[in-house]
């Protein structure tokens, strides 16, 4: 009702929150910003890890291998990686080609560091060989710990909070990678190459949102401080994320996490919606949780609490049911909001539709040809400009205006003419 998109803003205490949400607004096309820091998908760790799983699903992912194979450090220095590349340039053959095969396409190297090549290879090989064996989760978690991803980041996380945020951004993917398994239907692929195309398709929609103006802002709650929105949603209201583990250790850190839920409310000009997850999936575990304090903190008459379209939640204070507005799994959980002081009750993002929803079911891709417009649930309307492959591995290209030109593997595409 007469807003945009820069009147909006979602506040969190973790940068790892930011993932769920992310994937949201971009299946609803909707644009947004990371203000004070970096989306998901471009965080090192999370780059670091995806790329184990990039090596593992296309064993020819070369820049996949360049950025883990010394990642944790093996002992694999750049010297070593230099002469690999040199030697594929030589022979005309990929890198994997090259190194799993050094018998016949030697490499300059010692007898150490081949061994150590030998040894990462065969790890990567391990892994492939689990895809079709494993879910996307069960084979991620397999490969975070047996990699040493896992071991490298927990050994770190006592240096400082940037240590322990990329931790939990691990933490958190995994928590994406059982949201995508438990979400498949029976007979619906659950395996990490199909989590991988999402992936790809998300990582793209990084690549193409530029600097569009009217946006809406996302950021950690520190980063907010001074700046005003006309509406704020606040997330993740939960003991043990905000106030956070550690501050509930200590009288004067949970003071200052509420100073800090106080910082968080005041952004908003009109309205400020709080909400909760009542569960989220940690370590692959689906957990409850409870509301904050802090909303056990606010005196009901400021709080307007939204009915629930789907049973009641849990009553706090005035013992009047909460809402369970955010339907979808959302950072990790089931996010129920209640809006908190405002001139008028905000409305919830249960009513948000995408820009562009098909009304009809999936198309049938055997059907598609080149000129169809078709709809994608990602990225809008677009157009088919090609089309190759067959089977299982015909791919098609469509040109979206707002997102230009994709590739996408058929199979794993939910298109609607």
């Amino acid at each position: 009702e007469g807003c945009s998109f820069n009147d909006f803003a979602i506040l969190y205490r973790t940068n790892r929150q930011s993932r769920a949400f992310e994937e949201a607004l971009r299946k609803l096309n909707i644009p947004y910003k990371i203000y004070g820091g970096l989306s998901f998908y471009q965080r090192k760790e999370i780059k670091d890890l995806l790329a184990y799983f990039r090596l593992t699903t296309n064993h020819r992912d070369e820049e996949a291998f360049k950025r883990v194979i010394n990642y944790p450090k093996r002992g694999i220095g750049k010297t070593t990686i230099e002469n690999i590349t040199i030697a594929s340039t030589n022979y005309g053959l990929p890198i994997w080609d090259v190194i799993t095969n050094m018998d016949q396409y030697p490499v300059q190297m010692n007898s150490g560091t081949r061994n150590k090549i030998e040894e990462f290879t065969t790890m990567i090989r391990s892994f492939t060989a689990q895809l079709d064996k494993l879910n996307a989760y069960d084979l991620g978690q397999h490969i975070a710990k047996s990699s040493g991803v896992l071991k490298d980041l927990y050994a770190e996380k006592d240096k400082g909070p940037e240590e322990v945020e990329r931790y939990q951004n691990i933490e958190e993917l995994l928590a994406g990678l059982k949201e995508f398994t438990v979400s498949k239907e029976e007979g619906e692929s659950a395996s990490l190459a199909e989590f991988m195309i999402d992936v790809a398709l998300l990582t793209d929609a990084d690549d193409d949102k530029g600097e569009e103006r009217n946006h809406v802002t996302m950021m950690t709650i520190h980063s907010s401080k001074g700046l005003e929105f006309t509406h704020v949603f606040l997330v993740g209201l939960e003991e043990n994320l905000f106030p956070s583990q550690m501050a509930l250790q200590s009288r004067t850190e949970t003071e200052e996490e509420r100073r800090l839920f106080y910082v968080a409310v005041t952004r908003a000009m009109k309205t400020c919606t709080l909400t909760y997850a009542s569960s989220r999936f940690q370590w692959g575990n689906l957990t409850t949780s409870e509301p904050s304090r802090f909303i056990d903190e606010i005196n009901p008459k400021y709080l307007h609490f939204e009915t629930p379209p789907r049973g009641a939640g849990r009553s706090l204070n005035s013992g009047r049911p909460l809402g369970a507005g955010f339907g979808n799994t959302t950072s990790g959980g089931l996010n129920k909001p209640l809006s908190g002081v405002s001139q008028r009750p905000a409305s919830g993002i249960q009513n948000l539709k995408p820009v562009s929803q098909a009304s009809g079911g999936k198309t049938d891709t055997s059907d598609l040809k080149v000129g169809y417009n078709v709809i994608h649930d990602r990225f809008g309307k677009g157009k088919i400009t090609k089309i190759e492959g067959q089977g299982p591995d015909k791919k098609a290209t469509i040109f979206f205006p707002h997102h230009g030109a994709k590739n996408i593997l058929l199979r794993f595409a939910s298109l609607t003419v």
